[in-house]
């Protein structure tokens, strides 16, 4: 046969889409794997046309779920982000949206045995090395994808499918601040450097000459604010115990404004040089976290977030707002985060064998 079926679901996991595997299924070899995932997705290619994926970073991912022989955990999950445009996969950073998809998947492939009402499903996440649970709806012991809940930057409604993540700050980086500032100053511009889960450099709008309402189109195009969001993107590397970034998919690069619709702070993040038409799971749960940081980039622009337990932290994009909650103890000499919670939902839209040419692999 000149094509090799390899087994797959395309599933929406939050506001991202992509292709889930069993890791059985797939190449050992990472080489080889990611080969045959460029096919599959129909990379390199800017509209991907001979392949599956979306011709854009959101809808070009892909999860790797495998059982977990670690105590505390259901299955493993690897994330890799497939470009459209150039021959790269990329396991730099995680992706919360997708994790919401894991759940799911691991039910329905028998991974996990589905209880009759909510499936808690333990999550180690590979790429960062830290775990999350999923509550996911089986009624009768079967996977729910419809329901009431409503996410921004998805249309209709569906299962809510809530998540909570445990020791996610410093898990890329080493360190909540890993610059070990709440403030610094890169190439002329007041930043703050956060790792709650995704490394994020957060910036003040106004300071690159912008409102915060500005469309993901609108600043795309304006490529002299673009080129000083990618130099300071560039310095911050380094400094967040990152390395050279020039080819890596972190640091996030927020910008900041006050909040238009009620929330707590508005956001623009490159992901990072298209600008999101959202803000990822975890990139939202750092720049959370920095509105709670006194004196940080987010704080001067968000208003007090007061409380001692845990607060819902409103981060507004541009197609609606994220809601976090957050746990902090600002306590002590620095701020530790004990618990970070959000809500998503997910849906499988198709199940089979994505084709590849059989000589990119001929198959197991």
């Amino acid at each position: 046969m000149s094509q090799t079926g390899v087994r797959c679901d395309v599933m929406r996991g939050g506001t991202s889409k992509g292709l889930v595997f069993n890791k059985v299924d797939l190449p050992v070899d990472d080489g080889v794997r990611d080969a045959v995932l460029l096919a599959a997705m129909g990379s390199p290619d800017a509209r991907q046309i001979d392949g599956l994926g979306g011709a854009h970073p959101l809808t070009s991912k892909v999860a790797v779920v495998s059982s977990s022989a670690r105590e505390g955990a259901d299955v493993d999950y690897l994330f890799l982000q497939v470009w459209p445009d150039r021959p790269e996969v990329s396991d730099s950073q995680n992706c919360g949206n997708m994790l919401a998809a894991v759940g799911p998947f691991a039910i329905e492939h028998a991974m996990v045995k589905a209880a009759d009402g909510i499936t808690a499903v333990r999550i180690w996440m590979e790429n960062t090395g830290t775990l999350a649970t999923a509550y996911v709806q089986t009624p009768g012991g079967v996977v729910r994808y419809d329901g009431p809940a409503r996410i921004d930057g998805v249309p209709g409604s569906h299962a809510p499918i809530p998540l909570e993540f445990a020791d996610t700050a410093g898990s890329s980086c080493g360190a909540l601040l890993p610059t070990g500032n709440v403030v610094d100053e890169i190439a002329g511009l007041k930043v703050t450097c956060i790792d709650n889960g995704m490394p994020v450099v957060c910036l003040a709008a106004a300071d690159l000459g912008l409102t915060g309402r500005e469309t993901p189109a609108d600043i795309e195009a304006l490529s002299q604010v673009t080129d000083r969001i990618e130099m300071v993107r560039l310095l911050a590397g380094p400094l967040m115990n990152l390395g050279d970034v020039s080819a890596a998919t972190v640091p996030k690069m927020s910008l900041l404004s006050p909040a238009t619709g009620g929330g707590t702070v508005s956001t623009r993040t490159l992901i990072p040089h298209r600008v999101h038409d959202a803000i990822g799971v975890l990139g939202a749960v750092s720049v959370a976290t920095a509105c709670l940081l006194p004196g940080s980039v987010a704080a001067q622009i968000a208003p007090t977030v007061d409380g001692a337990g845990p607060v819902d932290v409103v981060v507004e994009h541009p197609t609606g707002f994220f809601t976090v909650n957050l746990d902090v103890d600002r306590s002590g000499a620095g701020p530790v985060v004990r618990r970070a919670a959000l809500l998503r939902t997910a849906r499988l839209l198709m199940r089979g064998h994505v084709m590849i040419p059989s000589s990119v692999w001929a198959g197991a």
